[in-house]
């Protein structure tokens, strides 16, 4: 019974080996960052107002997920984190990316416009997930209030402009 028990704890120090290699070895499988330029010619500034204390509020609590460039935490650098983040992030770009915003159709932009102003107005956007740890980037009431005044504003100008271009309402 005793050379069982013996067996079993060098099988653990076996296995406890193996994870700790596998977890040195990950760490040099790193996903491609995504440092573009915050601003590039197709970024939304280039041909939408965007007041400057909305795009300050952009930049702090949505541009790392939905922009070109991504402001990284040390933690980024751990994977599997950083695999989680990266996926994060493309996920994001894929669903609204400012600084590709101007290579978005007339009616996509509408919608995009119209998402934004739903998602900020019900606590949806900046993630839960997102804030854990950039809690500075929670948005105030105040700054909800001029993200979702920026957003109708500027979807109506569109609408105003391309009235043929209107989303149609899905049921």
């Amino acid at each position: 019974m005793r050379k069982f028990f013996h067996l079993i704890a060098a099988q653990k120090k076996k296995i406890l080996y193996v994870l700790l290699a596998a977890a040195v070895l990950v760490q040099f499988f790193r996903p491609i960052r995504n440092l573009g330029s915050s601003s590039s010619p197709q970024d939304i500034t280039h041909t939408t107002s965007v007041p400057s204390d909305v795009q300050a509020i952009l930049t702090k609590s949505c541009y790392d997920c939905h922009s070109d460039h991504t402001e990284y935490p040390w933690y980024a650098n751990i994977q599997p984190i950083g695999w989680w983040m990266t996926d994060h992030i493309n996920e994001g770009k894929q669903e609204l990316n400012f600084s590709q915003f101007n290579t978005y159709s007339i009616s996509r932009k509408m919608r995009k416009f119209h998402h934004i102003e739903e998602e900020v107005e019900e606590g949806e956007m900046p993630l839960d997930s997102y804030l854990w740890i950039h809690g500075n980037a929670e948005l105030s009431p105040t700054q909800k209030k001029l993200v979702i005044e920026w957003a109708i504003e500027n979807r109506m100008v569109l609408e105003k402009q391309y009235p043929d271009s209107i989303p149609k309402k899905r049921k």
